[in-house]
């Protein structure tokens, strides 16, 4: 699969876990795994840069398995940003359904 649409999945992915509730970063890459084969090399710069475009925080809290994990939480930004990219993705997603089924006017 194209590289570039693949990040954008997982982009996707990654927003709409976090917009249900905090996660930190290895949690991300094992539930995405379950669906889609992914390293943790691709989840991590994802989530920088959306902390960068301010669409989450972050916050350590402690850990009985080792060090503090970071946790990512979805700002006032980024569940706007989120919801209108699953609308969008819904959107393409159905168009594009309905052109490989043959229902859209050539």
């Amino acid at each position: 699969m194209n590289t570039q649409f693949n990040k954008g999945v997982i982009e996707m992915c990654v927003l709409s876990l976090v917009n249900r509730r905090d996660h930190y970063g290895y949690e991300l890459v094992e539930a995405i795994s379950k669906k889609i084969e992914i390293s943790e090399g691709t989840v991590y710069p994802i989530l920088r840069r959306l902390t960068q475009d301010n669409y989450f925080e972050t916050y350590l809290e402690e850990s009985s398995e080792g060090p503090p994990r970071k946790y990512y939480k979805m700002t006032p930004l980024g569940r706007t940003e989120t919801n209108k990219l699953i609308k969008a993705w819904k959107k393409f997603n159905a168009d594009v359904d309905e052109i490989i089924k043959g229902k859209a006017s050539e």
